[in-house]
């Protein structure tokens, strides 16, 4: 009876440790494409031509951020995807004006 209640401490040990590093893998990547498309609507003059997308952007971000240092690598990942295309919105929008 021991042995059965260690297995299967340890098989939940092991899949909630492997689950955990997919999400903080995707996590990490969505941030770091959010930084990225926020830079580049920052380099396209976006704080002034479409501030609403940049200022969304931005706290978007600062949300997966706030998430990512509390290991909540599920809504990290959510935030810094609506970042990321809030980001994109306000860069078609820039596209759009030129």
């Amino acid at each position: 009876m021991v042995k059965r209640i260690g297995a299967l401490v340890m098989v939940i040990f092991l899949l909630s440790f492997f689950t955990s590093g997919c999400f903080y893998d995707k996590a990490m990547k969505a941030m770091n494409a959010a930084e990225k498309s926020l830079s580049d609507l920052k380099a396209q003059g976006g704080e002034k031509l479409v501030p609403y997308e940049y200022c969304l952007a931005e706290k978007l971000l600062e949300n997966a951020k706030g998430e990512a240092s509390e290991s909540d690598w599920s809504h990290a990942r959510d935030f810094a995807d609506r970042s990321r295309a809030a980001s994109g919105a306000g860069l078609a929008q820039i596209q759009k004006k030129r």
